[in-house]
């Protein structure tokens, strides 16, 4: 096997499969080697340290966890977050390929007049809703994402040309596309009857293509999947290296080849 695995430092599968993703992302693994030159005990430097000894045997992510300040090894926590606070860390350059913008409009039905707010992201968080007749896609999540919200009766939203409270619509647009594209299925959601976070484990499809708006199609080589409940659980990750058509599974310390 010529990839290796990341040993488990107590309950840190949710870090070791998305460094893992990251570390078989060839333009942030380079970018992050070219900043960690002009660095110093940073996290470029940290990560830098860590895919060199991936490129050669099984790897420890303990100068990883200082960086980020995690104390509690033996604590799960969720994989989506970390990635976040990653990206938010490392150098602008690292992060850039991920980066993505959106068009958020408010129309006021009742004049016209729209504003538009530019938001930057580093992933899309991808809403789970009920299909009665098959499983739910990310291409739903997707479209489910950018569709039209409107916000009427006691929801109307204040115009400024009208100067009072009116029907509106809200507008999303994926104004520049991110060079590799990042997709969260928000699973983990808090139930406000019950006072608790609860995890939706309901089935969905993943398409290896997925098509955006502007003709943007991204190909899928790598997924950080959860098995478990709320309370526990473990996290792998499932990739298709740049130069391969082959599957691999990397179970932290664990890398085997999918049949």
């Amino acid at each position: 096997m010529k990839y290796y695995g990341l040993r488990n430092q107590g309950a840190t599968c949710y870090l070791n499969s998305i460094l893992q993703a990251l570390f078989m992302t060839r333009e942030f693994r380079e970018a992050v080697k070219s900043c960690s030159k002009h660095h110093k005990d940073d996290i470029n430097v940290r990560l830098n340290t860590l895919f060199e000894s991936l490129k050669e045997k099984t790897s420890e992510t303990t100068e990883v966890t200082k960086t980020l300040r995690i104390e509690k090894v033996y604590e799960q926590q969720d994989a989506g977050q970390y990635l976040e606070k990653i990206l938010s860390d490392v150098s602008d350059e690292a992060s850039e390929i991920f980066k993505g913008e959106l068009i958020h409009r408010t129309v006021c039905d009742q004049c016209g007049s729209h504003t538009d707010d530019e938001v930057p992201f580093l992933f899309l968080s991808l809403p789970l809703m009920d299909y009665s007749n098959r499983n739910y896609s990310v291409e739903d999540g997707i479209q489910e994402f950018l569709k039209d919200v409107e916000f009427c009766g006691e929801d109307q939203m204040y115009c400024d040309e009208c100067k009072y409270k009116c029907d509106t619509t809200i507008k999303y647009k994926l104004k520049h596309h991110p060079e590799i594209l990042i997709l969260l299925l928000k699973r983990f959601e808090y139930n406000y009857h019950r006072m608790s976070y609860s995890k939706d484990s309901r089935a969905v499809d993943v398409c290896y293509t997925i098509d955006l708006p502007e003709n943007q199609t991204y190909e899928l080589y790598a997924l950080v999947e959860h098995v478990g409940s709320l309370t526990g659980g473990h996290y792998t990750a499932t990739i298709k290296p740049e130069d391969e058509d082959r599957w691999y599974k990397f179970n932290d310390s664990s890398v085997t080849l999918v049949r």
